[in-house]
């Protein structure tokens, strides 16, 4: 059976109409070819699904009506923060999107020196924008009712500044003597670092480690930001039953 979600920027409940616009609006007609009387699943990241189906068709607007709340499962038992080097715009979609899949809770850009791609001012909205919505989507695909937070990107040492997400902090380094099970065992909440393309400087390690990081290996090869972002991230929702 077809599974089709769209995410709404609206209050959902039994007899709620809810009006789908532009892009969306375009995806349930152009895309999926649906039309009144058809089902659907809503979700407005408030960790529930919405049973709905369409009342009416207009030009460009589609109104579904709610007629019914499930509970989602697709959440993992674990808390993940990934934080990540910024890395070039498909590498960084490619992260966004497969770690959505992956039940991470959020998502912390952050600017490193041999980040290739810099944001300031408007393109940082721009790109923020856009980041949600690639998390949006892979929601819409995965099953996933609640949306990761994406955080505004930010300069290294600013996030490095800011209080920790958890007392679990881990740090990708290919010659570190920890694994990445080990020190994932027991552990409810984590925050995961990896570097950009090129990894990170000698003194933003140095610093991560000074701020409570661990260093973990994944594996005894050298993997692509968006490789180890990927893996790490696999093997500790495995270690966490998610998986």
């Amino acid at each position: 059976m077809r599974l089709i979600r769209v995410h709404v920027e609206a209050a959902l409940g039994p007899g709620a109409r809810v009006h789908l616009e532009g892009a969306a609006a375009a995806h349930v007609t152009r895309v999926l070819r649906l039309g009144a009387g058809d089902a659907l699943t809503l979700f407005n990241g408030d960790g529930s699904d919405y049973r709905a189906r369409i009342a009416g068709l207009g030009r460009g607007t589609v109104e579904a009506e709610v007629i019914g709340r499930a509970d989602a499962r697709a959440e993992s038992p674990l808390a993940v923060t990934l934080v990540q080097g910024i890395a070039r715009a498909e590498r960084m979609d490619l992260v966004l999107q497969k770690a959505t899949e992956l039940g991470v809770r959020a998502i912390l850009p952050v600017a490193t020196a041999r980040s290739v791609v810099r944001l300031d001012g408007p393109a940082r909205e721009r790109k923020s924008a856009h980041w949600r919505g690639v998390a949006i989507a892979a929601c819409e695909q995965c099953g996933r009712a609640r949306v990761p937070e994406v955080a505004q990107p930010r300069d290294f040492a600013a996030w490095l500044a800011e209080p920790a997400r958890s007392a679990v902090r881990l740090l990708l380094s290919p010659d570190a003597d920890l694994a990445l099970v080990t020190a994932a065992q027991g552990a409810t909440s984590i925050e995961l670092l990896v570097g950009p393309e090129g990894g990170l400087e000698d003194s933003e390690r140095e610093a991560a480690l000074a701020a409570g990081f661990r260093a973990c290996r994944l594996g005894p090869r050298v993997l692509r930001s968006e490789t180890a972002a990927l893996a790490a991230l696999a093997v500790l929702q495995a270690v966490a039953g998610d998986l």
